[in-house]
């Protein structure tokens, strides 16, 4: 087992540069057994969201974008209450089981969690957190394929069972040459990631057994005594989660790879995706088939590893401080479930030389694709990716991001800036920090800093229509209050929500909100407009926003208003799809013309 690298960014950048050229040899070629998952599954969490998915993995495999031999499946959670995750996993055992029967026992699977709405990232909101589109590859690459080429050497050391993740995350390593990731040991085994005492309140710290070696290695398997899930740093402390460097840390704080670590010797271990085997998942699934229907919110990661472990103690079913809705089932069917669990090995590979990054936010989105140094260089992240734009001076360190679009010579957009699957005419001016998707600009326009414009195809009674979301990209979509005196307390780009429909001409009735009237919110609030072209839709959509902005009338009366909630229900994934193609080929016929050109 070697030791920890001298220098930690270069080889974290080698080792990711590997796995992404291993993938792309396999994109489009069936792959021999034990080479790839024979299984690899996406939870959604409705009928819509599964049909969106579905479409976009039979794109991918009919564009030969994905490995072929595999099968690939969208599990849909049940109708009616949120089930969480944890939930999601069960539900996902059960539609394995009756798929396959007893083969699934020696298949080797990969879970992706997707089912969420993405509202902390409305522009994945439509088509899926784990359809994200990322700044390189020709064609570009999506989150999926990133998962993939990310644990392209897990299956190949890996005993059957299943591999839990989520779609909005990324996790890079490096390991010796001759050093593979084992998932052999029954039970659970979860990867490890050392990272700041901050950093590990808001995700799981394991808390492990002591360790002989006295210099840390790029990969150490360790046993974990308990897993805290969200803990205070006082927590931290009081469980002895709390590691102290070895000589690795003293090269990689010097190195720099790992800053969240400067500022404090101190750090903790946290988590990012788990492996359970397939003993253990059979036994979660005669639980789930003996509860039959699930009312509460289970967390895979809270619910699951907290079991784990021979410190684990009954305790954490009773805490709902991390719990976004209490239901009344709640702490009886953890408690259930810690008694199934309790006893069950959590084994933990550590990975020294790693880095866990999340973007399932638009700030987080926005900082990575356009501010980020360290991930642009790790993953071979470029400004501008598959796309018709003047190129952006490289001596710029904080730039704009511009992905599988064509865009005007003569527009101009601002640093931090990111546009995807967008078309921008010679009058577009784009601010400081924004997010366009899916737009289609070819009037004069100026779009203020921070602001987020995303434009999804409708089809309404037979017709295809647009809308488009434009709002601030720091505004809370998900904040919401449970009566009409108290929207007041929303803000849309900045401005009391009161006062905005006092702009756009709009009355406080019930009838302003969709869904849930008890449960107000940005989220489902009917202020955006439908239009008949995608050029109309953005066009109203930026005066409403600039109205706001100007504290200048502009009436919402004469349009069919939709909320976020009922774009999604009405979202036509097909046209998008369709319109995201024509794009390419644009684009591709274009560097056709300029290879041939410059020959």
């Amino acid at each position: 087992m070697a030791t920890a690298s001298a220098f930690p960014g270069v080889s974290l950048r080698e080792a990711t540069q590997r796995r992404l050229r291993r993938f792309s040899e396999l994109r489009g070629k069936p792959v021999a057994a034990g080479e790839f998952w024979d299984i690899v599954a996406i939870t959604a969490a409705d009928d819509k969201q599964e049909l969106a998915y579905k479409q976009q993995l039979s794109e991918k495999l009919k564009k030969k974008e994905l490995p072929l031999g595999v099968q690939y499946h969208v599990f849909v959670d049940p109708a009616g209450a949120k089930i969480g995750n944890g939930g999601s996993t069960l539900c996902a055992l059960r539609c394995l089981e009756k798929l396959y029967g007893d083969e699934w026992n020696s298949f080797t699977i990969l879970l992706i969690h997707s089912g969420g709405y993405s509202q902390r990232l409305p522009n994945a909101s439509a088509l899926g957190k784990i359809f994200t589109a990322l700044p390189f590859g020709s064609p570009i690459y999506q989150m999926l394929e990133l998962k993939l080429a990310m644990y392209i050497d897990f299956p190949s050391h890996m005993n059957p069972g299943i591999l839990v993740t989520c779609a909005d995350d990324i996790e890079l390593y490096s390991i010796g040459e001759s050093e593979y990731i084992r998932f052999d040991k029954p039970g659970f085994t979860a990867l490890a990631h050392p990272s700041s005492l901050t950093v590990g309140t808001t995700h799981g710290v394991f808390v492990l057994e002591p360790f002989n070696y006295l210099e840390h290695r790029d990969l150490e398997y360790r046993s974990c005594r308990r897993f805290l899930h969200k803990p205070s740093i006082e927590k931290m402390y009081q469980f002895d989660a709390v590691c102290r460097p070895r000589n690795f840390f003293q090269q990689s704080l010097a190195g720099g790879d790992i800053p969240s670590l400067k500022l404090d010797p101190e750090y903790v271990y946290t988590d990012s995706l788990f492996y359970m085997d397939h003993k253990t998942a059979k036994k979660l699934l005669a639980f789930y088939e003996k509860i039959g229907t699930l009312n509460c919110e289970i967390d895979a990661y809270g619910d699951f590893l907290q079991a784990l472990g021979p410190g684990a103690t009954v305790e954490y079913t009773r805490n709902i401080s991390n719990v976004t809705k209490e239901e009344s089932e709640l702490v009886d069917m953890r408690q259930r479930i810690f008694h199934l669990l309790k006893g069950t090995s959590l084994n933990v590979v550590v990975l020294n030389n790693s880095k866990f990054y999340h973007i399932g936010t638009t700030e987080e989105y926005l900082f990575h694709f356009t501010s980020d140094s360290n991930l642009k260089s790790e993953l071979g992240l470029q400004s501008i990716a598959f796309s018709i734009f003047p190129a952006i001076p490289e001596c710029s360190s904080n730039k704009s991001c511009i992905i599988q679009s064509i865009l005007d010579s003569r527009c101009s957009v601002a640093p931090g800036s990111v546009v995807e699957y967008s078309r921008l005419g010679p009058d577009v001016s784009v601010g400081e920090n924004c997010i366009i998707s899916g737009s289609y600009i070819i009037t004069t326009a100026v779009l203020s800093a921070h602001s987020f414009v995303c434009s999804l195809s409708l089809k309404m009674n037979r017709h295809l229509k647009y809308s488009t979301m434009a709002c601030g990209v720091q505004d809370n979509l998900k904040k919401n209050v449970k009566t009409l005196s108290d929207i007041k307390l929303l803000q849309f780009f900045g401005v009391c929500f009161l006062s905005c429909l006092d702009i756009w001409n709009l009355k406080v009735t019930e009838e302003l909100f969709s869904g849930n009237k008890t449960c107000l919110s940005l989220w489902n609030a009917r202020i955006f407009p439908v239009c008949s072209s995608l050029n109309d839709s953005v066009t109203t959509s930026l005066k409403m926003l600039n109205a706001v902005q100007n504290k200048s009338a502009f009436s919402l009366n004469k349009y069919k208003l939709l909320s976020i909630e009922e774009m999604l229900f009405y979202k036509d994934v097909e046209d998008m799809i369709t319109y995201r193609e024509q794009i390419f080929l644009e684009i591709t016929l274009n560097r056709k013309q300029s290879d041939l050109e410059t020959s």
